[in-house]
């Protein structure tokens, strides 16, 4: 019964679900309607705000590139194919892939958000082994696994609470940061953890489409580049003259290419020996720069593998700006602070974590970065909830804060089962030479969305913190 639930949404999804790119238009122009029609916006205003908006996030869209170009070049490695290599001889069944790759992609987005696209490619790669693979619905384990970043190393929203002088300190919002220890390491996210390590796996094994009807990665090739591509290092010799010159010599050893390994190492040990265990994309990408540079060994290998891992990210370069340009009008035209304001009028002691956590879900379709949507709508939540709790002991108050950016957090990540944004990061890596879009995807989320959505609401309602 689940499983044909499952195939109907999936059905409705093709059917009517457009593009990710026209999803994005038409978003910008819901927005832009309910800026005029609900805070009287002149429309030159919203224009302008959508305009102002509009490159707010090219900094965030060079990261994300970077995380996918440099995780992807690390996979494309000699080391690593061996390594899933190796995992095929345990891993026969498309059930065991299934449940494996979702296993894999919480753990890895636990560590830290970039690291998707190491469940991309391990994905990948076990579909062009396995036979009966559905690959569509693979690429949904992906994306589905990866909401467990909101739990781990990389949750934007508890980090930034727990940052120094950050802005809402700066503002008069907060007084004091609020340690990580009371957000990520609250039992409230602790069992948030475990719902996606040990229940999400068995959900999907619930929700494996059966039938005929099954779309192999090896059938959806346009070419048999996966299986017949010269090797990366055959490439780099190839550039080689008759008789190697000095040139070569610096293409394709390893001298230069250690040193800046070595220099890297030197700074990734001094970062986490100052810092702690403190990840951010920045340090992330490069850590994959270095760890790349390194399993590839020369050069000329490291510039052909950054060459291929780079050939399909056009969708990030040009709708990144896009919805960007919707944040803005949220933000400029007070469209956010509104949303905010509406969910928090009617919030009481009892429920101020499922208003925080419908508002983040909400938001989050049209600012689908938690950083940027909880600096949006944050400041009118944590004001809501002071007036809410007013009379109450300080501490009292600050773990209802904790308790409603939380909500914010897991609201903001589960809709994007929903919200086809972030399969920009998948889809550079599983989408390579075939055809697949949003709409072959997003119908097998539906109904994990719904389960979660349920669960998530019980959880940070009633769960101690």
């Amino acid at each position: 019964m689940i499983t044909k639930l499952g195939e109907k949404f999936t059905v409705l999804f093709q059917k009517y679900m457009p593009d990710a790119f026209v999803f994005a238009i038409l978003l910008t122009l819901i927005t832009a309607l309910a800026s005029y029609f609900w805070l009287d916006t002149s429309p030159l205003n919203i224009i302008q705000s959508w305009y102002d908006g509009f490159w707010s996030l090219l900094e965030f869209g060079m990261q994300i590139v970077l995380i996918i170009i440099t995780g992807f070049a690390i996979a494309l490695s000699p080391i690593v194919n061996k390594g899933i290599d190796t995992l095929t001889r345990f891993i026969k069944t498309p059930r065991q892939v299934y449940f494996f790759v979702v296993f894999i992609s919480v753990i890895l987005n636990m560590i830290s958000f970039g690291w998707i696209v190491i469940s991309c490619v391990l994905a990948r790669k076990l579909a062009l082994r396995v036979k009966g693979v559905n690959y569509p619905f693979l690429i949904a384990c992906v994306y589905f696994g990866s909401g467990s970043w909101v739990t781990g190393l990389s949750s934007s929203i508890p980090l930034l609470l727990g940052t120094k002088n950050n802005y809402l300190i700066k503002a008069g919002i907060l007084s004091e940061t609020i340690p990580t220890a009371v957000t990520l390491g609250s039992p409230l996210n602790l069992v948030m953890m475990i719902l996606f390590l040990v229940f999400a796996p068995l959900l999907i094994l619930f929700l494996i489409p059966k039938g005929n009807n099954i779309k192999e990665l090896n059938n959806m090739l346009e070419s048999t580049n996966d299986k017949k591509e010269v090797s990366i290092k055959e490439e780099a010799l190839s550039f080689n003259l008759d008789n190697i010159s000095f040139s070569d010599r610096l293409n394709n050893g390893f001298f230069l290419q250690g040193i800046i390994v070595l220099m890297g190492f030197i700074y990734i040990t001094y970062h986490f020996y100052t810092n702690g265990f403190q990840l951010n994309f920045n340090i992330m990408i490069f850590i994959f720069l270095i760890i790349g540079m390194l399993l590839h060994k020369t050069p000329m290998r490291y510039v052909i593998a950054m060459k291929r891992s780079s050939s399909n990210i056009s969708g990030i370069l040009y709708q990144y700006p896009f919805y960007a340009g919707i944040m803005g009008i949220m933000l400029y035209t007070g469209l956010g602070e509104k949303l905010a304001q509406m969910m928090s009028s009617v919030a009481t002691i009892d429920s101020y974590p499922f208003f925080a956590y419908l508002t983040g879900g909400i938001a989050n379709f049209a600012i689908p970065s938690a950083g940027g949507e909880f600096a949006v709508v944050g400041p009118s939540i944590i004001n809501a909830i002071k007036d809410i709790g007013a009379g109450l002991p300080a501490e009292e108050i600050s773990e209802m804060i904790s308790r409603a950016s939380l909500s914010v957090a897991y609201g903001e990540s589960l809709t994007n089962l929903l919200q086809p944004f972030f399969l920009l990061l998948v889809f550079p890596i599983m989408g390579a030479g075939i055809k697949i879009q949003a709409r072959d995807v997003m119908g097998y989320l539906v109904i994990p969305f719904l389960v979660f959505f349920i669960i998530q609401s019980i959880l940070i309602t009633y769960m101690p913190l």
